[in-house]
């Protein structure tokens, strides 16, 4: 089945009860048994909800996994991950990636005993030498990264996990399934903010795992229902309606987001442009290989590296909404310093390039002529 008909069927048949095209809400707590442990499948709603199962099955077949497990939201899936841990193990994480993916790791699970060691992964041969041999167990990597659309090799890295006995998960958020599926190239688990590219519409919050294994999902599904940190049918149900255009979606902010990185690269007010589908982009190659596009996000700098500069342009776009997230049908224009990678300490963040003047585009599905022209009106303030 091919992705365009897996959005639309993979896992979805017509309500059994009524015949309703569309996957009901069922909104219940709890389900009638007929005698103790004798149930139709459902017995309690934080274990099991049918709306949410239809999900979980679609999710799967998207990522051509055995398996996905749903929650509340992004970080709530990527605490389920960690979960995997003990104390004394150690995760080895790229260096560029979502604060709060930096801020879970370093706040919350530290304190229990687990450390995390961030790392450059653009060469798979220099992050060979940061495995320590007993206590690295898990490789967490994001790619294209966030904000700063580094593209990391996941088949040359799970190559080198695989030799090591390491966990591999690829937070695939960036990328959606329509444009990357870390699972065929050699990972384990796959992790997705389904808020984001595939809600679509920024109208739901909801986290996802794909696992490539039964054992792994098992384990995770366990995790799901002893902590409890499940989404609800209504986002469940509003998902799943995005997932139904994401392929459209995605193509759409692929083609505009191609054509507003290119009308920044030419701008006089605008200093670096960070976007995988330059040709002189460090691993553009890789990309090239492992992507059926580039993506929808764009991040620059100014050619002012001062981020007064970059508030008037912050501040002065009309399409471009100036808000947290990304990947809905809407252009948002974000400044990951001060919002998406606040938690992260500034030497810290200007080690892979993250500057004060540094902005994230998450270019939508508006007209692409008015999205550039926007952008440009606001570069008129500077």
């Amino acid at each position: 089945m091919k992705f365009a008909t897996k959005v639309i069927h993979a896992g979805i048949e017509p309500d059994p009860a009524t015949g309703a095209i569309m996957t009901p809400i069922y909104q219940t707590s709890t389900y009638a048994q007929e005698a103790p442990g004798k149930n139709k499948g459902y017995e309690y709603a934080r274990t099991k909800n049918p709306t949410r199962s239809v999900l979980e099955k679609n999710l799967a077949a998207l990522e051509n996994g055995k398996d996905a497990i749903c929650f509340a939201s992004g970080l709530a899936a990527m605490d389920a991950i960690l979960r995997l841990l003990k104390p004394g193990d150690e995760v080895l994480a790229s260096n560029d990636l979502y604060g709060g993916s930096y801020r879970l790791m370093r706040t919350i699970f530290e304190p229990y005993g687990i450390q995390s060691h961030f790392v450059d992964m653009d060469d798979p041969k220099q992050f060979k030498k940061h495995i320590s041999r007993g206590k690295t167990k898990l490789v967490w990597i994001e790619t294209p990264t966030n904000p700063m659309l580094s593209i990391i090799d996941i088949k040359s890295i799970c190559k080198i996990a695989k030799a090591n006995d390491l966990l591999v998960c690829v937070d695939n958020t960036f990328s959606s399934p329509y444009l990357q599926n870390p699972l065929d190239l050699g990972a384990d688990l796959v992790l997705h903010s389904a808020t984001k590219y595939l809600g679509g519409h920024s109208d739901a919050i909801l986290g996802a795992v794909v696992a490539k294994t039964k054992k792994l999902a098992d384990r995770l599904h366990y995790i799901q229902n002893a902590v409890g940190a499940v989404p609800g049918p209504q986002d469940c149900f509003l998902i799943l309606r995005g997932i139904k255009t994401l392929h459209l979606r995605v193509e759409r902010a692929c083609k505009n987001a191609k054509k507003i990185a290119k009308f920044l690269q030419s701008h006089p007010k605008v200093g670096k442009v960070y976007y995988p589908g330059f040709k002189d982009h460090p691993n553009h190659k890789i990309a090239k290989a492992q992507m059926r596009d580039f993506g929808g996000m764009v991040s620059f700098d100014l050619a002012n590296d001062e981020y007064e500069e970059a508030k008037k342009v912050l501040t002065n776009t009309h399409l471009f909404t100036l808000a947290e997230s990304l990947g809905g049908v809407e252009s948002l224009i974000g400044h990951p310093a001060s919002m998406t990678h606040a938690s992260i300490p500034k030497p810290e963040r200007l080690k892979v390039g993250l500057t004060d003047s540094l902005i994230r585009l998450s270019v939508g599905v508006e007209d692409v002529d008015d999205l550039i022209e926007d952008l440009d009106k606001a570069f008129q303030n500077l």
